[in-house]
């Protein structure tokens, strides 16, 4: 069970220090300067301050999307898929001055999720029910500097925690996953302004919804360009980095950066 302390009320290691009062063990982690492992689970009442948002619920491998978006005072960010909304509300926390934080989902009763969060930590965003494949139904033109797509995918990259997985998959659910997760880079391409960044995340292991689906898109996108991430956790791959389960105490997951020229 890891934690994502919200560092614009506290340290980490303040945090940590109501922990050990409270009698929970945890040790911070390298991959992310918010994040701490619980060394048991414990139910998130008995966590001190979590009403109060304190502190959040969230693996390490998703926080480490606030980072790689490298926001800045004033931009519009988009987003997409954003239910349940920990990474919205991490960035916002990450950035406080941001001029807009647009949050998509395409279901309404999952983004019902996204506002009791943005509520329980105080946090602002717009929050709009919509399917990231059909932007001109909810987009107003106006372009973003920083787009985050966490595409629908396998959940391969979350197997040590749910074992089942590999009895409810099958090999015909990932092409039509990597089919979707191909018509929304398409679709939100567009939106991203000159300059701007996309960060493509999965939480799956499989190179076809990752690193081959970044290599298709570039082809087909001489105004992209991919960024090297540069980091000491998971593996170096030719666009992006992927990260094994378990690997630096974290799900298997999988980050690409992508700019416009």
């Amino acid at each position: 069970m890891v934690l994502r302390v919200n560092l614009r009320k506290l340290s980490r290691t303040a945090y940590r220090e109501q922990l050990t009062a409270a009698g929970i063990d945890a040790e911070e982690l390298s991959t992310g300067n918010a994040a701490l492992l619980l060394h048991e689970p414990v139910p998130v009442g008995q966590l001190p301050g979590f009403e109060q948002g304190l502190v959040s619920v969230q693996d390490a491998a998703p926080q480490l999307a606030a980072m790689l978006l490298q926001t800045s005072a004033n931009q519009r960010v988009l987003d997409v898929c954003a239910a349940p909304g920990g990474k919205a509300a991490h960035i916002l926390e990450t950035q406080p001055d941001l001029k807009e934080l647009l949050a998509i989902d395409i279901d309404a009763r999952r983004l019902d999720k996204v506002t009791e969060n943005m509520l329980r930590l105080g946090l602002t965003a717009r929050l709009v029910v919509g399917d990231a494949q059909q932007p001109e139904t909810w987009w107003d033109q106006q372009a973003f500097d920083r787009i985050l797509l966490d595409a629908p995918c396998s959940a391969t990259g979350v197997i040590r925690r749910h074992p089942d997985i590999k009895q409810l998959r099958r090999a015909s659910d990932i092409q039509q996953l990597v089919e979707i997760q191909q018509h929304i880079l398409q679709a939100v391409w567009p939106l991203l302004g000159s300059g701007g960044i996309i960060l493509y995340a999965t939480c799956s292991i499989l190179p076809q919804e990752n690193e081959q689906q970044i290599h298709e898109f570039l082809g087909s996108h001489p105004d992209a360009a991919a960024i090297k991430i540069k980091a000491s956790w998971g593996i170096t791959q030719q666009y992006g980095r992927q990260i094994l389960p378990g690997q630096n105490s974290m799900d298997g997951f999988y980050y690409a950066c992508i700019q416009k020229q």
